[in-house]
Parts: structure tokens; C-alpha cells; sequence
């Protein structure tokens, strides 16, 4: 089993978009799907559990660590989907495992039911963001608070850390049950250092901005209707998501089930990381005592 994965690159709408290859290319693919402000070294422990069985490969999205960042500041799900199609087609996979979390969630769903022939089995970890009733804001409101939303981030001063260690103890305060040596993981692979010797987060502060021209509820459900894989909604018993805890969301999908995992908030693949992997792995058909 590999210890660290590889680095690898692809281009994507002339963006150079960073993953991270943990190997067995010989084996099926499954691609992990990172969320909003995170990276794709955030699947570690899920990566080298499935890479026995999967050619494991876990992208930076657009905007997100070792990738690059939009020119304007534009980060609309539908982009991340291109990108994901486009690195599909780079590693030249027939078809492939989506796992997703959180807005990489989002992201897995809207694929699978735009391309329902290309994903064999789709995971989603706390991902639905959205309730299938929610109303649409009028078109003014939404272009009026968009840029707002960019007027600020443009004036907003990226926060400087003076250690790696300050950096994880910051996400730690935004996640109590986050583990000392998980954060400072984290914050090794989501920081790079400022020529004064400071540390930033990799992600765009960009990727905040809610785009006008968003999918709506309406358009998800349709997606939602024509994803033909079996699907495992994994979602977290203390999440802040409404969408997940919406009472039959499973009548939206022809063949799915919905798991919770109790006592996890959010990030449940860190905070109940084995039994996070335990529903996964019987999901997926394989061995949960296995050691490989």
C-alpha cells in the first residue's frame, strides 16, 4: 500500500489542476471529492483504506490547494463538474467511484446525474447542501448580494499564521472533535508560507462567493432522478445542514439509502473516521475487518 501519494497534474479550462494518485492503476478508479476551503490530503485515511481495492485518486478542485485559482474569481458547481469530467477523461477511466464530501458532494450528485453512465457507485458524506423545497431568491437579490459578496472579498486581507501549529489550532476552534495531530495534517497540506515567513490557507477566498447563475433546487432533483448507480447518503447525526436531515430525501433517488453517523458533526470522516470507513467499505462490497 502506498505511504504518500503521488502529485500529479492535468489542464482543465487553462487552469492547472493538482491530484494526488495513491496507485493500482490495474484496479478500478474511485476519485474522492474534497469540500469547500479544503484539499484533497484530507482523504488519507479513507484513501489507503479503499487503494487496496481502487485505483485511488482524491483532486485538488479549482481554487483549492496545489491547484490553480480562477482568473475572476468565479467558482460555480458546473465548473467543478468540468473539471471532474476533464480529469476522468485525462486518466482515460470507462467509468468510476465517486465519494464525495460536503460541496464535493454536491459536485459527485451533479455529475452522476449528468453522466449516470460513467459512475458505478457514488458516496456522498454529508453532502446535500441544499433542501429540495428551498425557494429561489429573485434575480436582482441574487446578483445584488453576489456582489456584495465580491466587493468585500476584494477589501478582505488574507489571515496571516505565524506557524503551522497556529494555523491547526484555528481549525480546531471550528471543530472541537478535530484531533491535534488530524489539524496539524491538515494545515500542513491547506497552508503554504508567505515570503515573510507567515502561513495563509491555499484555498481562493473567492470560493466564498455564492455565483448568480447556481443550479437551483428544481435543477438537483432532475439530476437527482437520473443518477443510476447505487448511492450511499452518509450524513452526520450533529451536521449544520438542514438538506441532510430532510425527513424521505431518498424518494428523490431511484437507488439510494440514507446512513447516519451519530455524534459527528460536519467533517464526520474525521471526527467517526472508522465508522465512517466501516459504512463505506460494506457499501462498496468489500471486507470491513479486512486488513489489506
Amino acid at each position: 500500500m502506498a505511504d504518500a501519494p503521488q502529485s500529479r497534474y492535468y489542464e482543465s479550462h487553462g487552469l492547472r489542476l493538482h491530484y494526488a494518485d495513491w496507485g493500482n492503476e490495474s484496479a478500478p478508479v474511485a476519485i474522492l471529492v474534497h469540500g469547500g476551503r479544503d484539499h484533497c490530503r484530507s482523504w488519507d485515511v479513507i484513501a489507503r483504506s479503499l487503494q487496496p481495492h481502487f485505483h485511488v485518486i482524491a483532486p485538488d478542485l479549482r481554487g483549492h490547494g496545489d491547484s490553480d485559482w480562477t482568473k475572476g474569481g468565479s467558482y460555480a458547481l458546473t465548473e467543478y463538474v468540468y473539471d471532474l469530467a476533464q480529469l476522468i477523461r485525462s486518466i482515460a477511466a470507462p467509468d468510476v467511484t465517486l465519494v464525495g464530501h460536503s460541496m464535493g458532494g454536491m459536485v459527485s450528485l451533479i455529475f452522476s446525474g449528468s453522466f449516470p453512465e460513467l459512475v458505478t457507485k457514488l458516496v456522498v458524506l454529508d453532502g446535500v447542501t441544499m433542501s429540495p423545497d428551498a425557494q429561489k431568491p429573485p434575480v436582482h437579490e441574487r446578483i445584488g448580494k453576489w456582489v456584495a459578496q465580491l466587493d468585500r472579498l476584494h477589501d478582505r486581507t488574507p489571515r496571516r499564521y505565524r506557524t503551522l501549529e497556529e494555523a491547526a489550532a484555528q481549525m480546531v476552534l471550528h471543530n472541537k472533535r478535530l484531533s491535534r495531530d488530524l489539524a496539524l495534517h491538515l494545515a500542513t497540506h491547506g497552508a503554504r508560507q508567505n515570503e515573510d515567513g507567515t502561513f495563509s490557507w491555499k484555498f481562493d477566498p473567492y470560493q466564498r462567493a455564492s455565483v448568480p447563475h447556481r443550479l437551483w433546487p428544481d435543477d438537483h432533483v432532475a439530476l437527482w432522478s437520473r443518477i443510476a448507480c447505487p448511492t450511499l447518503l452518509l450524513n452526520a447525526g450533529e451536521s449544520f445542514l438542514a438538506g441532510a436531515k430532510a425527513a424521505g430525501l431518498e424518494r428523490y433517488f431511484p437507488n439510494a439509502r440514507i446512513e447516519t453517523i451519530a455524534g459527528a458533526g460536519h467533517w464526520l470522516q474525521h471526527d467517526k473516521p472508522e465508522e465512517v470507513l466501516g459504512e463505506i467499505r460494506r457499501f462498496l462490497g468489500l471486507d470491513p475487518d479486512s486488513a489489506e
